[in-house]
């Protein structure tokens, strides 16, 4: 309990400290604030990207799917991971950084309400993103909070370790803006690699290697080794809609649209695309791995126990210290999301609504009320997570309807860059065909197989974007 004490208190300080640091540089310009001045290189982007991107769902949620479906979520996700979602990153956000600097845009929503004209556009991206966006911060809270009240057999509840986890990234977000945010990613984002590849080769080692771990699973279950067709995921359908929750949610997440935003050039940008596929996929194999060894080691779990496989399996398999790191591991995942979160609803709210309804900028102001937004942004988030805690949501549930939504947003993040004649009436159609059709099939009135709710809601936005498209005249001088 010492260890653990001390090892989170290091943590906390090391990230404030980064914090105070990065206040110097970020003084009162909303850009440098928001966007650390659109000067970040491809080591600290890269680094950046990976790090926002690095989740519990990873250390949680993917185990515990895979305790469930098997190695076959690693054939799922990896060739994604690999190809689509850096492709994504070309197609969407390489146009995009090089608008949001020529029309001086600082948010995802502010680029395309200037883009395409329309203060409305700005106002129903900001609703929609805002929409999903929350919730999905709460799957970071959550996971958290029960690893902090497992790890100290219930010292921390679930509440106090949510608001705390909660309060330091706000903090730290707060002192130095996008600059403190990046440059804490760095060391958040290095961490959770490291300790997800020591883990896998620890537990590996202490099961008698890989060999014999197999040889497990293949006695307990050998299903978890195959593409096994009974489990529903490997059925065409729900296959193409997974791949559409995974491939294409990661760029429509507007932390992570208004990262790229912030590239130094489009050099320093397609070189953190380069580097982004590999590290994902060395992330994505310990958690897919495990949360199979897990299966033959502990079978019979269901809902939020398998959410904890990947916890119970350090537990067991490695030294005591090793506990303290996985949970300072996990701690950093959190809040290297929580931070790019809370600055973006953040801004969103500044740029987008307030200074929208006021009719003016005002650069201090900006700055001043970013950081406030910011902390009923965070107020909100743990609000939510209480709910969802006391309901016994499990992480994944919540995740996948997150995801499914920001699904409906990608042809707008795409024609709304690449088509000229794509204008505001197409982008509002788009946005509320989608999500109007998730929502149905969401509440059961579609078809759920062979496609699930996001494969129609994904399909109607595009549909709907690809018709009022056609028929759209984009006004001039916004660009081609």
């Amino acid at each position: 309990m010492t260890t653990l004490a001390l090892v989170l208190l290091g943590y906390v300080a090391l990230v404030l400290a980064v914090g105070a640091l990065a206040t110097r540089r970020a003084g009162t310009s909303p850009e440098e604030y928001f966007l650390a001045g659109r000067t970040l290189g491809p080591l600290v982007l890269f680094m950046a990207l990976f790090g926002t991107n690095c989740t519990p769902f990873v250390m949680v949620g993917i185990p515990g799917r895979a305790y469930h479906d098997g190695l076959g979520q690693f054939g799922l996700n990896a060739p994604i991971i690999a190809l689509v979602v850096p492709l994504t990153f070309w197609l969407i956000g390489v146009p995009a950084r090089r608008e949001a600097a020529r029309l001086g845009a600082l948010t995802p929503a502010e680029l395309y309400a200037r883009r395409l004209s329309s203060n409305a556009v700005g106002w129903v991206l900001f609703a929609v993103f805002t929409a999903y966006t929350v919730p999905y911060m709460v799957t970071g809270v959550l996971g958290i909070a029960v690893n902090l009240a497992r790890a100290t057999d219930g010292a921390v509840s679930e509440p106090v370790g949510a608001a705390a986890v909660l309060l330091v990234a706000l903090a730290y977000t707060t002192l130095g803006g996008m600059r403190a945010t990046a440059w804490t990613n760095v060391v958040q984002g290095t961490l959770f690699l490291l300790f997800m590849v020591a883990a896998l080769v620890g537990i590996t080692h202490a099961l008698g290697g890989l060999e014999a771990a197999f040889a497990r699973v293949r006695t307990v279950d050998p299903s978890l080794l195959t593409l096994a067709p009974e489990r529903a995921l490997f059925r065409p359908g729900a296959w193409t809609s997974y791949a559409l929750l995974i491939s294409l949610t990661v760029i429509a997440f507007p932390h992570m649209l208004v990262r790229l935003l912030a590239a130094k050039d489009e050099a320093a940008l397609k070189g953190a695309i380069r580097l982004y596929p590999i590290a994902l996929v060395a992330l994505w194999l310990p958690a897919v791995l495990l949360g199979v060894f897990g299966a033959a080691e502990h079978p019979g779990l269901e809902g939020a126990a398998s959410d904890g496989i990947f916890a119970v399996m350090i537990a067991e398999h490695l030294p005591a210290f090793f506990s303290s790191l996985g949970l300072l591991a996990l701690l950093a995942s959190v809040m290297s999301t929580l931070d790019a979160q809370i600055l973006t609803l953040g801004s969103m709210l500044t740029r987008d609504v307030v200074d929208r309804v006021r009719g003016d900028r005002d650069d201090r102001a900006d700055v001043r009320a970013g950081r406030w937004f910011g902390a009923i942004v965070t107020v909100a988030v743990f609000l939510l997570a209480e709910v969802c805690r006391r309901a016994e949501i499990a992480i994944f549930d919540i995740a996948r309807f997150a995801f499914a939504g920001f699904c409906t947003l990608v042809p707008t993040l795409l024609f709304g860059v690449r088509w000229r004649r794509f204008d505001a009436r197409a982008a509002i159609g788009s946005i509320a065909a989608g999500n109007a059709v998730l929502g149905l099939g969401e509440a059961g009135l579609l078809p759920s197989s062979p496609f699930q709710p996001v494969f129609w809601g994904f399909a109607a936005s595009l549909a709907a974007a690809l018709a009022l498209g056609a028929v759209g005249r984009r006004p001039a001088g916004t660009g081609g």
